[in-house]
């Protein structure tokens, strides 16, 4: 297997949410996240392709609409979609069984345009994928029921021509990519704020059947501070 170089890079609170806080330090955090991983100017990672979650997509981008589908749509040809190899940004979405509702081709995350990738299993209905075409959104297949990590990853290297890449949540994706030994690089980017919800998503979360609880340990590479009381800490995973 190809595989791209994996940095989780994540923006939480003291206690571990992710969630958005109306406050300065949130939004000061989640500016200098976004600047660090995406913007042309200050980026510290030279990605192509950042991967996220379907709730986190959800969350940020389709906002939990339903796609409009043609039911009666003609068979699309079998395997991948590539629309775009060669472009500047990915946006790398997984959405196993094809529900996420896009309205473009591209994202402009943190000022980025970026193209979308969805990462679909053979779940996923000739109805979506002709959706996906007629928008010109590239789609991989990676998977009978679940995501193929292994798989996904040699398609995002080799198709897409990914050589770095982010992996931005949510926490029970994060985990996964831990447990399976793919992480390169985990970088936090800690706000100093808190609000004790117990509820709240989470930096790391064990979800059968894709991750279990499990003790970990990590490497610490680096610690830099930032504005607003921001940290930027790097860790390696320890190896076993």
């Amino acid at each position: 297997m190809n595989k791209p170089y994996i940095i989780i890079h994540t923006h939480t609170s003291i206690d571990g949410n992710l969630d958005i806080m109306n406050l300065r330090e949130f939004e000061e955090a989640s500016r200098q996240y976004q600047e660090l991983s995406l913007d042309p100017e200050k980026q510290q990672f030279e990605i192509q392709g950042f991967l996220n979650g379907k709730t986190t997509t959800e969350d940020n981008m389709t906002f939990y609409k339903v796609p409009e589908l043609d039911e009666n749509a003609a068979p699309v040809p079998e395997g991948d979609y590539v629309a775009d190899s060669d472009a500047p940004m990915y946006y790398l979405s997984i959405d196993a069984r094809g529900e996420l509702a896009f309205e473009e081709n591209t994202f402009g995350y943190g000022g980025v345009p970026s193209h979308i990738v969805e990462v679909l299993t053979e779940q996923a209905s000739n109805a979506y994928k002709d959706f996906l075409r007629k928008k010109k959104i590239s789609y991989i297949i990676a998977g009978k029921d679940q995501i193929d990590y292994e798989v996904m990853l040699d398609k995002f290297y080799n198709l897409f021509h990914i050589k770095r890449m982010m992996v931005g949540g949510g926490g029970t994706m994060n985990w996964s990519f831990v447990q399976n030994g793919l992480v390169d690089e985990v970088s936090v980017i800690l706000a100093p704020i808190a609000n004790a919800d117990p509820d709240g998503h989470r930096f790391f979360v064990a979800k059968e059947p894709y991750s279990s609880i499990k003790e970990t340990a990590f490497q610490l590479e680096s610690v830099k501070e930032l504005e607003h009381g921001t940290l930027w800490i790097r860790y390696s995973v320890k190896k076993k």
